[in-house]
């Protein structure tokens, strides 16, 4: 009989979950039967709200002389509006979303998989203050089978994001 590897053994997960550890946070991760490769996938198998989800959305900054890669942390029934970039950043550039390879080489994470926490510290992250309207959000854990749970204010404290309620 074949032996099931638990999506929890997953190195890009056990990051997450020494991260949640080490921040005294009092949520598991947990492993989902079905995919939370979207945000509707997500909320489906949790059963809660769409907007409860936090989109780990990647963007590009691209401008004559550097690129700039920025996270959005955006509420899962709501479009990121990326305009608001430029002006909460102070950046000139074009706004690009990069390819499956470059959100991996950029965050660490697979596309649909990535986690708003153990993100390097160069990026510029910013968190949608819409998901303050749920007392608990929901994130990807590094696999598109798991997710943690937090508060905005939890969420906001692991990632160091700047709250906008532009984005969206």
């Amino acid at each position: 009989m074949e032996k099931t590897i638990s999506h929890l053994d997953k190195k890009s997960v056990k990051k997450v979950i020494s991260i949640l550890q080490s921040n005294s946070h009092p949520m598991n991760v947990i492993e989902l039967e079905e995919t939370a490769r979207s945000a509707v996938d997500a909320a489906n198998s949790l059963d809660v709200e769409v907007g409860a989800i936090v989109k780990t959305l990647v963007f590009v900054i691209r401008s004559q002389n550097h690129e700039i890669s920025v996270i959005a942390l955006v509420a899962g029934d709501k479009r990121c509006n990326t305009d608001a970039f430029i002006k909460l950043l102070n950046i000139e550039g074009k706004i690009v979303k990069p390819d499956a390879d470059r959100v991996k080489e950029i965050t660490g994470y697979s596309i649909g998989a990535v986690s708003p926490i153990g993100l390097p510290n160069e990026l510029h992250l910013i968190i949608d203050s819409s998901l303050k309207r749920f007392e608990t959000i929901w994130s990807a854990a590094g696999h598109t089978h798991c997710v943690f749970a937090a508060t905005y204010k939890q969420l906001k404290e692991m990632t160091n994001a700047t709250e906008s309620d532009e984005i969206t």
